[in-house]
């Protein structure tokens, strides 16, 4: 008997694997937060990654047994991950958590009002730190002071006991998880509402005249930047610039590695949240910088850092005056997110006219460039200098240094397509961000991938060869047994399985 044509083509179809079900991934997402919190935490924070036994611990360098990482992926980005578990599932460990993740910010948060890098809770760390908190919680009280007023005028000492940062997402992120928890506790813990309110102060308070902000503070302002100082002024050209490093640390408004970006994020977050004007104020006057930073034709882009005169300068030995593709998009997006949350349809002009540029000098392979020089639109990379020390800047990407991102992908079409949404007032769901692996909204083949790698104490063991080492005690380069557990994959594979869940099995929300 001969099977009906339909029927042979359906058998040779591929078993496609079964779609998870909430059940299933609710289970994953506690399962990973319970191992998570009970194994990896210490007072309630985290950093980068750990071996399989716990035993072995690293961030930037080793840290001691009692030292927490605030740069993401650390104590804030896992909480934040933890949290979003909580808002999909309803479970309260995953609350307790982040609640406890929520505390040891708030007692590693500096007078300052920011964080640093890492933070710290054996004593003798601790005292080299100048702490809002004793690492009880108990805020420490203090009898002086600030009399300085904000502005990189008055940070020129560097006082490293109160040293704050707004660089790579430290304190935005910080602050973000603490306003986020104040928010799912209704403001009943004392102690994560004063910290959140401290640091969203210290933000609008270190913000400039003109919109910006720059990257570092070393006390908590009497009173914000003053406008004699810093002008209001549009972004121009130098008539030169010099093609060497010039060693200069006066201190600059500061986009690069998204601090920018993600000031205004956090500042818009705690106003959705709170429903904070001053927040939002601080938002919009963000995006303002934004619109004057954009350089005048021919290159109507951005600069990494601009000096008081709204001018592109150096930062660091590679990282020259010059137009940046990755802070230029960086740029773009934050424009959008204030106009899609504001409706406010002035930020969109200037990103249409940002795109419309740097489509012209786009790299092979729909790349876009971290440096081009100005006026010319060349790109700009550097090599190690003589010996190895040093760099040395060139047009060439032939012996490009490896310790820096030269080119990256384009998002110019995503902009574009999110910008007209906007425009014609639709809804938008912005794409995810840079180094995230999963799409957003996770995809049934995401899901997939994260359940089936998941072990069964709810962990994501790495084995590889390129990811699955790590450094001992001693600064040796070992393969823990059993691989290595990263924070950054706890956190994106709990967000990911949380915002699926969002959208299966909404009546938890």
């Amino acid at each position: 008997m001969r099977l009906p044509a339909l029927l042979l083509a359906a058998y040779a179809l591929p078993l496609l694997t079964p779609a998870a079900t909430p059940a299933e991934v609710t289970d994953a997402v506690v399962k990973a937060v319970n191992f998570y919190h009970s194994k990896a935490a210490t007072r309630g924070g985290y950093v980068y990654r750990y071996s399989a036994d716990f035993k072995l611990r690293e961030a930037e360098g080793i840290p001691g047994p009692d030292t927490i990482w605030i740069q993401p992926p650390g104590t804030p980005a896992v909480g934040m991950a933890m949290l979003d578990a909580y808002e999909a599932t309803k479970d309260e460990t995953c609350l307790k958590a982040a609640v406890e993740a929520a505390h040891c910010l708030a007692r590693t948060q500096l007078a300052s009002g920011g964080w640093d890098y890492s933070g710290h809770f054996d004593a003798p760390s601790r005292a080299s730190k100048l702490y809002r908190r004793e690492a009880d919680g108990k805020l420490i009280p203090r009898t002086q002071t600030s009399t300085r007023e904000a502005g990189w005028h008055n940070w020129r000492r560097q006082d490293k006991k109160n040293y704050s940062t707004f660089d790579d997402d430290v304190s935005q992120a910080a602050t973000r998880l603490l306003v986020r928890v104040d928010h799912a506790l209704g403001g009943g813990d004392a102690e994560i509402r004063e910290a959140s309110d401290f640091a969203l102060h210290t933000i609008l308070m270190t913000q400039y005249p003109a919109g910006g902000w720059s990257a570092n503070f070393d006390e908590a302002p009497s009173s914000p930047p003053p406008a004699d100082k810093y002008p209001v002024t549009p972004g121009n050209y130098p008539a030169e610039w010099p093609r060497q490093w010039p060693k200069d640390f006066t201190g600059s408004y500061v986009l690069n590695d998204n601090t920018h970006a993600t000031l205004m994020e956090t500042l818009l977050l705690a106003w959705r949240l709170r429903g904070d004007t001053r927040c939002l104020e601080g938002a919009k006057r963000g995006g303002d910088f934004l619109l004057l930073a954009q350089m005048p034709d021919p290159q109507p882009a951005w600069g990494q850092q601009y000096d008081a005169a709204m001018q592109p300068v150096w930062s660091r030995q590679f990282e020259p005056s010059a137009i940046c593709g990755r802070e230029s998009q960086s740029a773009m997006w934050a424009l959008l997110k204030l106009s899609a949350a504001t409706g406010d349809t002035k930020y969109l002009a200037p990103v249409a006219k940002a795109i419309a540029y740097l489509r012209t000098v786009l790299l092979p392979g729909n790349k876009i460039a971290r440096f081009y020089e100005l006026q010319t639109n060349k790109p700009l990379y550097f090599e190690r200098g003589p010996g190895g020390k040093g760099f040395e800047l060139t047009y060439s990407d032939k012996k490009a240094s490896s310790n820096y991102g030269w080119v990256w992908d384009s998002e110019l079409d995503a902009l574009q397509a999110t910008g007209s949404l906007i425009a014609r007032g639709e809804s938008v769901t912005f794409p995810r961000t840079e180094k995230e692996q999963w799409s957003s909204p996770p995809t049934e083949a995401d899901i997939a991938t994260i359940l089936k790698e998941q072990a069964s104490n709810g962990s994501w063991p790495v084995t590889d060869a390129e990811r699955g080492w790590m450094r001992d005690a001693n600064g040796k380069k070992t393969q823990p047994a059993g691989g290595v557990i990263y924070s950054l994959d706890f956190v994106q594979n709990v967000k990911a399985l949380s915002a699926w869940l969002k959208l299966h099995a909404p009546q938890n929300n």
